[in-house]
């Protein structure tokens, strides 16, 4: 299934029903005084978030949706019946929108939560409301009001604790192959890659992490230059970035370099607070130069670089150095669990 991960849509809550104008007429009771029932409200519309789905691409073809509205009342002081609420299902990880004001409505990130995105309209009042001491045969009924009408835009972000970055060709598709059961298309062209890849890393003992392969990164992408910009939101949930550099034959030290400066500027320019993510730095491909040629290259990168955090050496293609690489992750993401653990309790 193709993968969406924005679409508008129009929601309207149902209208609430009109009151009743009704006086009681029963053989041998005159003037029997008004029994003008009160209409129905109107529903709600609630966005549900479900664990069964991964895309947004129903609301390519349906994106206008409606509540119930609530019943007229009727004689007799019979209550017309509220409308039934309507519930939009997305999938867990999307954050819904107010297109007109930008407001953020809710983030909904787990299975089963709801978000009330459009309120129905109150019911209207039947002529029995109104009977009072000094008007016994009351006239009076007020009209149920509209529902809310709303266009909301929803976008998907994937849940991943640990997010791919890197040029086109870094090698991100041939890595997460090599280390979950994820099959994404991979090849020799940029761009392989046209939308997130999820797959589930499985470590022995129950342990596991789930990990992204964002679309390649190009200078401009956070400016709309490439297709980095559609997806670079979905890093924004991630806890861990790995950073792959392709370290090959074709490739100069210096080209390795920029391309590297490259992907962290188009990442600050996005978003300051995910340029400050915990980053690795992951050397790919080196399979393809002698093995003292590879440390050397390393070595004179990471000194231009001025790198000081974690980095590894890895083949994704040969799978060399990956389940060292992987068990490294997931080390570091319990320690971030206890972390947060930690300081829950704390306050």
């Amino acid at each position: 299934m193709r993968f969406v991960d924005e679409a508008v849509i129009t929601v309207e809550a149902g209208r609430g029903g009109n009151g009743c104008l009704s006086f009681r007429r029963e053989k041998y009771i005159p003037k029997g005084g008004p029994d003008g029932g009160d209409g129905g409200s109107g529903g709600d519309v609630y966005v549900v978030a479900s664990a069964d789905l991964n895309t947004l691409v129903d609301f390519r073809y349906t994106r206008e949706f409606r509540a119930q509205h609530g019943r007229h009342g009727q004689g007799n002081n019979r209550s017309g019946k509220s409308g039934d609420d309507l519930f939009v299902t997305v999938p867990v990880g999307t954050t819904v929108t107010a297109v007109e004001t930008g407001e953020l409505i809710g983030d909904l990130t787990r299975a089963g939560e709801r978000l009330l995105v459009a309120q129905g309209g109150k019911s209207g009042a039947g002529n029995a409301r109104f009977k009072s001491s000094t008007n016994r045969t009351p006239r009076k009924t007020t009209t149920g009001k509209p529902g809310e009408t709303r266009r909301l835009r929803l976008e998907l972000k994937v849940l991943a604790d640990v997010g791919l970055l890197g040029l086109p060709n870094a090698g991100k598709s041939t890595f997460l192959r090599a280390v979950s059961h994820a099959r994404p298309k991979v090849a020799d062209y940029p761009f392989t890659t046209l939308h997130p890849e999820l797959g589930v890393v499985s470590l022995d003992r129950g342990r596991g992490f789930v990990i992204a392969d964002i679309p390649g990164i190009i200078a401009g992408a956070s400016q709309g230059v490439g297709l980095g910009l559609r997806f670079l939101r979905h890093l924004s949930r991630t806890r861990l970035l790995l950073q792959l550099l392709e370290v090959t034959p074709g490739q100069s030290d210096e080209e390795v370099i920029t391309g590297a400066q490259q992907v962290v500027q188009e990442l600050e320019a996005f978003s300051g607070e995910l340029g400050s993510r915990e980053r690795w730095l992951i050397f790919n491909k080196l399979d393809l130069i002698p093995a003292q040629q590879g440390v050397e290259r390393c070595t004179h990168i990471l000194k231009t670089l001025q790198w000081g955090g974690p980095w590894f050496k890895i083949s994704a293609l040969t799978g060399q150095g990956c389940r060292e690489l992987t068990e490294r992750i997931m080390t570091r993401l319990e320690e971030l669990d206890d972390s947060e653990e930690n300081s829950e309790q704390g306050n």
